[in-house]
């Protein structure tokens, strides 16, 4: 056995047995779980918001409010030679469409999780990052969405919430600075 694996083997050994969540009750707030509740924050962050009955009305969407794009990735399509590719040849999609699990009214969040996503980095390297969430799964708050999720079932989730952003370039706020450069949600009737 190899030191590495002896190292790995002692770690595996001693982990801490695992734990109930704390219970959240009693701090859910008073925040509506409503879709105006949600797109007035998504759109104070710099995001955008639009409703569509299903998910075939959003390529006409796309190819109205961003008739640049060159290369979409839509999650859910027939098209996934992309899954297996080395993540650095992804650098040059200009949309990724991915669904999401969870929005979060208070903070404008959606939950994504690798099982949607299927590839990490997609969220982060496209240059625009689309995200289709039915209304029915719009929460209040963050502490409904953690009992919603629960212990975690997969390798990778993260909260996402409007495009990137950052303020420490000379105390001005540059979107897209180490992400999408926009987010658009696109909410279903489902």
């Amino acid at each position: 056995m190899s030191s590495r694996e002896q190292i790995l083997a002692a770690v595996k050994q001693h982990q801490p047995e695992a734990s109930v969540l704390p219970s959240l009750e009693g701090l859910s707030g008073s925040m509506p779980g409503t879709l105006e509740a949600y797109r007035k924050v998504l759109e104070g962050l710099g995001g955008s918001l639009f409703e569509v009955k299903d998910e075939k009305e959003i390529p006409a969407l796309l190819a109205e409010h961003y008739p640049h794009l060159q290369r979409i990735i839509t999650i859910g399509s027939n098209e996934r030679a992309w899954i297996n590719e080395d993540p650095h040849l992804l650098e040059n999609v200009d949309m990724a469409v991915v669904p999401g699990l969870w929005g979060v009214a208070e903070n404008g969040a959606i939950w994504l999780t690798e099982q949607e996503v299927q590839v990490r980095v997609l969220p982060f390297i496209c240059q625009h990052l689309a995200i289709v969430l039915p209304k029915s799964r719009i929460l209040p708050t963050m502490h409904e969405a953690y009992e919603k999720i629960g212990a975690p079932q997969n390798g990778f989730g993260v909260f996402i919430a409007g495009p990137s952003k950052t303020a420490d370039i000379e105390q001005s706020l540059v979107l897209g600075a180490h992400g999408a450069k926009s987010l658009v949600v696109f909410i279903t009737e489902a």
